[in-house]
């Protein structure tokens, strides 16, 4: 084992938990749910029927971009926001690996009890 893999392996929790902390706010997930239909979007796209402001929706935006789950293009005058869905497929890898381990963990504790 190299001494970067436990670097690496805190260097992936945190990425975790960004994304974790990016997604635990309602107002994000909306966000992340109208960036999931594949076009980018504006801001004044992006609160159109809301009732946020820019500035929220910028704060919030903020937060998605360090989370490396929304990138953003000019287009003129305008910023233009997408998803990239590679740190979410990497949560769901994440959470896929845990789940195994909880089954597992689980399947030991009922072969345990039923002998």
């Amino acid at each position: 084992m190299s001494l970067k893999s436990p670097d690496r392996r805190q260097a992936r929790r945190a990425s975790h938990a960004l994304l974790f902390a990016a997604l635990g706010d309602k107002t994000r997930l909306a966000l992340v749910t109208r960036l999931c239909a594949g076009q980018p979007a504006s801001i004044a796209q992006l609160t159109a029927g809301t009732r946020l402001t820019r500035q929220a929706v910028t704060k919030h935006l903020r937060v998605l971009q360090k989370a490396g789950m929304v990138h953003s293009t000019r287009s003129g005058r305008e910023a233009l926001f997408s998803l990239d869905p590679e740190p979410m497929q990497q949560m769901q890898d994440y959470l896929d690996r845990v789940s195994r381990q909880w089954d597992h963990a689980l399947a030991r504790l009922k072969s345990f009890v039923e002998k």
